[in-house]
């Protein structure tokens, strides 16, 4: 099978296609990484070169060695994925160290993968491990609403959790164990990396401040669902805001019954 007809590639299209449209991804901003599994790769190896040159990560993920990435390109727009895969994304290797990685497929016109590689793959091997391989999605968008309410809620995991938690019944359902936030670092390198692997080991979602979002999903219908859900939280508090602040809201009470109903394992911490 040509790689540009497997199931996965069309996954990725469709989530970098949408993902634009939703206006999270100005210029070449965000950057989107999928773990592939063998199965899918033998399905498409005739598609796949020889690695040229191996490169530093920038990063060290030994439980990744010999894993397979399809990743966005550093410096490429969102908007020209679907346009033409094979100049804008690129399937890489990872070493047997897992220090290393070489491109097999795509960035036709030359170029890297995200400059977010060492955050992304950083976090890959802490979900591979912690889901027992199900987590195959890492994704990074600038969410315009979100981005705001960095500027202005308390840039820490409890109220910025609960502040969207109240916008919408479905909130805490669909991220019940909250989200975490890292202040502002400069991105790309080991130490943001660092400060979001350590969060996602207890949430799926992390604030960067005044940066944009991260997420991660065994798929990517739920790694796009958790970033429009709390998107859409976002969008709500701002015209919240915007109209003078809450007048009434969901209770503590109102959540833990939602929990009961629901059958959730609400972050109750988050909530007193």
């Amino acid at each position: 099978m040509d790689i540009k007809d497997a199931k996965f590639m069309e996954g990725f299209i469709r989530l970098t296609a949408d993902a634009f449209r939703k206006g999270w991804h100005e210029r070449n901003g965000g950057n989107l990484t999928y773990r592939i599994p063998a199965e899918e790769i033998a399905e498409v190896k005739n598609s796949l070169h020889q690695v040229d040159e191996w490169l530093p990560i920038g990063n060290s993920v030994p439980e990744l060695a010999g894993e397979y990435f399809l990743v966005t390109g550093s410096g490429k727009y969102m908007r020209n994925v679907e346009l033409c895969p094979e100049k804008n994304i690129a399937v890489i290797l990872v070493d047997d160290k897992g220090e290393n990685y070489g491109i097999v497929w795509g960035l036709t016109d030359g170029g890297r993968p995200t400059s977010e590689l060492p955050t992304h793959l950083g976090n890959h091997e802490l979900k591979k491990r912690l889901t027992a391989g199900r987590n195959r999605v890492i994704y990074h968008a600038h969410p315009t609403n979100l981005i705001a309410l960095t500027f202005v809620l308390p840039l820490n995991d409890k109220e910025f959790t609960r502040e969207l938690w109240e916008m919408a019944t479905e909130d805490p359902v669909i991220f019940p164990e909250g989200l975490g936030v890292v202040p502002w670092m400069v991105p790309g390198g080991k130490a943001i990396a660092d400060a979001s692997t350590k969060l996602m080991e207890k949430y799926r979602v992390v604030v960067w401040a005044h940066h944009g979002l991260f997420v991660c999903g065994d798929d990517f219908d739920e790694a796009f669902g958790l970033m429009d859900t709390v998107e859409k939280a976002a969008e709500i508090c701002v015209k919240v805001r915007s109209m003078g602040g809450k007048k009434q809201t969901i209770t503590r009470e109102n959540f833990l019954d939602l929990a009961k109903e629901f059958h959730i394992d609400l972050n109750e911490a988050l909530l007193d």
